[in-house]
C-alpha cells in the first residue's frame, strides 16, 4: 500500500527531530568561562604564593634584602653583590628552585587564563592579537628573567651587563603584567561599549530618516 506525501513528510520530520543537536554557542561560551575562572583563581593563588609568601620569606635568608623579582624599579650590580654576599649556597638554591616551580607555573597559567579570556570576549581577530601581544610577551620575559636572576647570583663577581639585563627584564616583566591585566579588562568591557555605541548611532540614523 503506497504512502501519501503527508505520511512521508511526517516520517522524515520525525527522523530529523531525533538527530542530536549540535553544541550551542552559548553553551560552549559558558564552558569556556568556567575554565577561565578556574585558571584565573589558580594564577591568583600562584601570584600570592610566589610573590607575597615565598619571596617574602626569602628575605629571612638574605638579611632583609628583597629578592630581585620584587624590585619593580630595577637594581644595579652593587645590590646584586650585596644580596649574593648575604645569601649562602642553600639560599640561592632555594630561590632557583622557586623560579623553576612556582615562578614558572604562574606566568604559564596566567597566560592561559588571559589568552582564553580575550579569545572569548574579543570578536575580531585583529583586536584579539593586539590584546594577546602583552600576555605572550609577559610569559617570555618572565621566564627569561628567572634564568637571568639565577645566572647573576651564581657568579662570584656579578657582571654589570648581565645585571643590567636582569634588571631590565624585571622592570619589563611588571610593566607587561600590568598591560596584560589591562588587555583582559579591555576585552571584557570595550567590545560591549563599542557595540552599544554602534547601536545608538544606527538608531539615531533610523530616526533621522
Amino acid at each position: 500500500m503506497g504512502r501519501t506525501r503527508a505520511q512521508i513528510a511526517r516520517k522524515h520530520s520525525t527522523g530529523a527531530s531525533a538527530a542530536p543537536e549540535p553544541p550551542r554557542p552559548d553553551r560552549t561560551r559558558s564552558n569556556g568561562s568556567l575554565v577561565v575562572i578556574a585558571a584565573a583563581v589558580a594564577s591568583l593563588f600562584l601570584f600570592w604564593y610566589f610573590h607575597l609568601l615565598t619571596l617574602g620569606q626569602m628575605t629571612q635568608l638574605s638579611g632583609g634584602l628583597a629578592m630581585p623579582d620584587m624590585m619593580i624599579g630595577g637594581y644595579d650590580a652593587g645590590y646584586v653583590e650585596r644580596l649574593r654576599g648575604a645569601m649562602d649556597d642553600d639560599a640561592r638554591g632555594q630561590l632557583s628552585y622557586l623560579h623553576r616551580t612556582a615562578g614558572t607555573l604562574f606566568p604559564l597559567i596566567f597566560a592561559f587564563a588571559w589568552l582564553l579570556l580575550i579569545q572569548l570576549n574579543a570578536g575580531r581577530r585583529r583586536l584579539r592579537w593586539v590584546l594577546w601581544a602583552p600576555v605572550i610577551l609577559f610569559v617570555v620575559v618572565d621566564l627569561w628573567e628567572n634564568v637571568a636572576i639565577d645566572a647573576v647570583l651564581a657568579e662570584a663577581t656579578p657582571d654589570a651587563a648581565a645585571v643590567a639585563l636582569a634588571s631590565t627584564l624585571t622592570v619589563l616583566r611588571w610593566v607587561l603584567l600590568a598591560l596584560s591585566l589591562a588587555a583582559g579588562a579591555a576585552s571584557v568591557f570595550l567590545p560591549r561599549r563599542l557595540r552599544a555605541a554602534v547601536g545608538r548611532d544606527a538608531g539615531a540614523g533610523t530616526r533621522s530618516r
